[in-house]
């Protein structure tokens, strides 16, 4: 009899007439499977395990910024904390230089699988984890560090603590250009203020702050885009 692992389910995100993705995602966040401790060791507890692979609404967001701006396809992007990876994705269906990364040792896996899906070109994934951490051994992380500057690092809900901000802002300093542009979609989690403190601190302005109300004529969202730039 084989393991119990953990499960899945399968869904269509449809952002507007031209765009969709078939994205398979854990079924709930009650999934946690982790028998050789990899995200253990990556101070990822049975609560944090699943929160990689589910749909979060703010990534939708972030990916639907993707589709109404334009980006030059030189631009070197990168997404972190990606989970499940659908802005990387919708970035690849634009033809954008995209990399993904994220913490969870699965996330990767689940990368290739959806890029699979919708016929998309692999999607580099690096490991990426910002917070005081022991060094990761890519036996863990599935994949390879971080590493690089790049000119747009974006990132939906990722303020979620009260400590993310300062770790946050250092992390987005340790890979971002002279002259890089940060987009955060933050779902009004209250730490959206001491992030822009801490990245003034490494030289980024808040050059643009869009509000993300949507109300019952499509799916109900609360939240905000913050650009910053330097």
């Amino acid at each position: 009899m084989s393991a119990v692992t953990y499960q899945v389910k399968q869904d269509i995100i449809q952002f507007n007439a031209q765009h969709s993705l078939i994205i398979k995602s854990l079924l709930d966040h009650q999934q946690f499977y982790d028998p050789q401790q990899q995200a253990q060791r990556l101070g990822i507890c049975s609560a944090a395990w699943p929160i990689f692979g589910l749909v979060w609404p703010s990534s939708i967001q972030l990916a639907k910024k993707l589709l109404k701006r334009t980006i030059a396809a030189d631009q070197r992007i990168l997404e972190i904390g990606c989970g499940l990876g659908i802005a990387s994705m919708v970035a690849k269906q634009l033809g954008l230089n995209i990399t993904a990364s994220d913490r969870h040792p699965l996330a990767p896996k689940f990368l290739r699988k959806n890029t699979q899906l919708n016929n998309l070109a692999e999607i580099p994934f690096l490991h990426g984890q910002w917070g005081v951490n022991q060094p990761a051994s890519i036996l863990d992380t599935n994949a390879p560090l971080l590493s690089g500057t790049y000119d747009y690092i974006i990132a939906s809900d990722i303020l979620y603590e009260p400590d993310n901000a300062l770790q946050v802002a250092q992390f987005i300093q340790r890979y971002a250009a002279p002259e890089a542009t940060i987009w955060l979609v933050d779902p009004n989690r209250g730490y959206h203020n001491h992030v822009r403190r801490h990245l003034a601190e490494f030289g980024f302005q808040l050059a643009e702050q869009v509000r993300l109300d949507h109300g019952p004529g499509e799916e109900q969202y609360r939240g905000r885009l913050l650009v910053f730039q330097r």
